[in-house]
Formats: C-alpha cells, structure tokens, sequence
C-alpha cells in the first residue's frame, strides 16, 4: 500500500481512502486522525477469516504512529489478523441533527479508517511495556500498583499493531439544514450527545478503608490521551 498520510494536509494519493461523496468531510493528514483515535479506546477491526468478512470490536491505543490492540493468544481473530491486510475503524457519535424533514435529519461524528497489514509483537520487553503505556494513558499512576505482570500472562496474550499510514478520518458538524424554506412548523436543531462515566463501584472483597486513587475518582473517558498534545512518536519501549 502506498503512504497516504499527509502531515500537511494536502489531498490522499489512495482511492481506497479517498471521499468520493461529501469530500470536504475528509482529513487525511497524520494529526487529524490521531486526535480522533486518541479521543476512544474501542475499535472495530474488519479481516477476512475462511472466506468470510469479519468485524471484531476490541480496545485499542495509539503508540506514536501505530495504533495496538490485543486479545487471548488463542483468538481467532488475533490468529488471523497477523501478517493480514486488515482494516480498523474508530467512530465517536457526537450528535443529532434534527431537521424539519426526514430526508435531512443527520449526525454529528467523528471518525477514522486505518487500512495495512497487521503485525504480531512477540518480543516480551515490548509487549509489557505496551501494556504498560496503554495502562498509564488511560489511568495515570496505576501501573505501580499493579502486581507485576507473570511472563506466563504476558504469553498468553497477543499483541498486535498497524502502522498509520493508509486511512482517513471523517468529521461532520453540520447545522440543521432543510430543503423546504423552513417554514414546517416543527423543532429544528441539534441534540447533543456524550458519553459519561458513573459512580465507581469497589470490588465486594475490599478493603473499606482502602483509599481510591485520583485515576479512578476523575477518570474521564472523554478526555484525549496524554500523550495526544503534540506527540507523534514515541520510542518501541517505555
């Protein structure tokens, strides 16, 4: 596959990412679709297994210019996936458009298609430390008070990784539009939507007097990762 990110800007040289329809909705420059990733954690990852298009929803995080995920050494799709031609969508549903006829009701979103070849890390230092950056990203502190991680666990799990380097990201923030002259008496405008986090629930078995810690009182999934602010590589270790 070609390299169709642009840090500038300018327009893809890939027909497989480019927007024929609603063009101006595309970004293809390296930043763009790195502040959409950065912002979630699931992801949906398409492959072919047996001869059969398969999308597999599962937790993700960005590392410079890859984007990881992983899974049991015995998924099929982890199997599958490695060394394959795979393709990676993130999407986060900012809200509803409301207009005054259906044909023009819409979304406010943002989101990103990532195309390549998945490779599989087996390093054992690498894989930890992954786990490690993906743990500290999303909550700041915790890792220390981890157990440290058995190499027979980190055997079991697979890791693997696509380098951003052919994709797209789609961002729409329409206003309400009508093809009548608005004159239809019914309520136009946008509903905004937001994903919340709720109350922490401890676990039956602790401690009471255990403290909960700042990561888990302020956790807030809506935020950026940390390192999304200007970073665009990171080393292979942490």
């Amino acid at each position: 596959m070609n390299d169709t990110v642009d840090r500038d800007g300018g327009a893809p040289v890939s027909d497989l990412v480019r927007l024929k329809r609603l063009p101006h909705k595309g970004h293809y420059d390296f930043e763009s679709m790195c502040q959409v990733l950065d912002a979630g954690c699931l992801c949906h990852v398409g492959y072919m297994l047996d001869g059969v298009p398969v999308v597999t929803p599962t937790i993700y995080w960005r590392e410079g210019e890859h984007v990881y995920w992983h899974g049991s050494a015995a998924s099929r799709m982890l199997k599958t996936a490695a060394k394959m031609p795979v393709c990676i969508s993130v999407a986060h549903l900012d809200g509803f458009v409301m207009a005054r006829c259906a044909f023009d009701h819409s979304v406010h979103y943002r989101s990103v298609m990532l195309f390549g070849e998945a490779e599989r890390i087996d390093d054992p230092e690498h894989k930890v430390a992954s786990f490690r950056y993906f743990i500290e990203n999303l909550f700041p502190g915790r890792w220390g008070m981890l157990r440290p991680l058995k190499a027979l666990e980190a055997e079991a799990t697979s890791l693997l990784r696509l380098r951003i380097q052919e994709g797209a990201a789609k961002l729409s923030n329409i206003e309400p539009r009508d093809l009548d002259d608005g004159s239809q008496p019914c309520w136009a405008g946008i509903i905004p939507v937001r994903m919340t986090v709720g109350t922490p629930v401890p676990a039956a078995n602790l401690p009471p007097d255990m403290e909960m810690p700042d990561h888990v009182r302020h956790f807030d999934v809506t935020r950026p990762q940390r390192h999304a602010a200007g970073v665009t590589k990171v080393p292979e270790k942490v």
